[in-house]
């Protein structure tokens, strides 16, 4: 049991952590973290509650969500500064993910060359976005940019016709440059 001398108010809180307030305050309603009220309604946290915080900043640093974040926190000691066994198993998934993450990035990188940046995302060449220009299936311009999305892109409905996709009301529809 910590001792009352043990609770930070959430000013002190946010001082220490670099956060503001207000995201404590998000955090808590999420869950991320815990506080216990006074008497008068305040927010007490314990010391421990830094350490989730900078466990938070770290998650965000490596990419993951605040659901992801608050699925590993589960897995945490809620009052107390994990152990090794503990924070090793939580950084096995963070490993797994950074490499993912890597090998993303990878892939990208080397897609790069092909790309010329113009936004088009409609070109013949185009192993971003488009590849094998998949979306001209559906019809004339950006159709990442009109709302379609990437998985329904180049599947056409059965019985229906790329000119019908062309004709259909919505956005104004740019004619790509034949490239």
């Amino acid at each position: 049991m910590t001792s009352p001398h043990d609770r930070l108010p959430i000013g002190e809180l946010a001082g220490r952590s670099g956060l503001a307030a207000s995201a404590l305050r998000y955090y808590e309603q999420l869950g991320l973290i815990h506080s216990e009220r006074t008497g008068g309604g305040q927010r007490r946290f314990t010391r421990a509650t830094l350490r989730r915080i900078a466990f938070i900043r770290a998650a965000q640093a490596v990419g993951l969500s605040l659901e992801e974040t608050s699925a590993a926190l589960a897995r945490l000691p809620r009052d107390r500064a994990p152990n090794a066994t503990e924070w090793n198993k939580v950084a096995r998934t963070w490993t797994r993910r950074i490499d993912q993450q890597i090998a993303e990035l990878q892939k990208l990188r080397g897609q790069l060359s092909s790309c010329i940046g113009c936004g088009c995302l409609s070109l013949r060449k185009c192993g971003l976005y488009n590849p094998g220009d998949a979306a001209a299936v559906s019809g004339a311009g950006a159709r990442y940019l009109l709302g379609d999305r990437p998985e329904t892109v180049g599947v056409e409905t059965p019985g229906a016709a790329p000119e019908a996709a062309r004709a259909a009301p919505g956005p104004a529809r740019v004619t790509p440059d034949p490239a």
